[in-house]
């Protein structure tokens, strides 16, 4: 019988953590991260969902001649905003999991 409430324990602390993480998740669209590229001529914003919220690019660095520069900072800072919101998404998850995942479980699956 000590071992139906062990069990009974458990899926209640997973069942909180399941909570405490769908919060989190949602709480996450709140957040944001700004990456920058160029020395700043290009400033992308994401949600700790990871999507782009906004990117701003400096006027100086539109040159109809060098299209491939502007393409090149606007990649740069995307990718760098978009490590930066998985990394805050990952530490707010395991926040939320209270110990519950190891370090360095993937989190993929939960869309991290």
């Amino acid at each position: 019988m000590t071992d139906g409430m062990n069990m009974a324990d458990m899926f209640g602390k997973i069942a909180d953590m399941q909570k405490k993480m769908a919060e989190t998740q949602a709480q996450l669209a709140a957040h944001t991260v700004t990456a920058e590229a160029g020395g700043g001529m290009v400033k992308v914003t994401a949600n700790g969902l990871q999507r782009i919220t906004a990117i701003a690019i400096e006027k100086d660095v539109v040159d109809p001649t060098d299209v491939e520069l502007l393409e090149d900072l606007v990649m740069a800072g995307v990718n760098k905003a978009l490590e930066e919101a998985s990394s805050l998404a990952k530490q707010e998850m395991a926040k939320a999991a209270g110990g519950l995942i190891p370090p360095g479980t993937d989190l993929s699956r939960f869309g991290l």
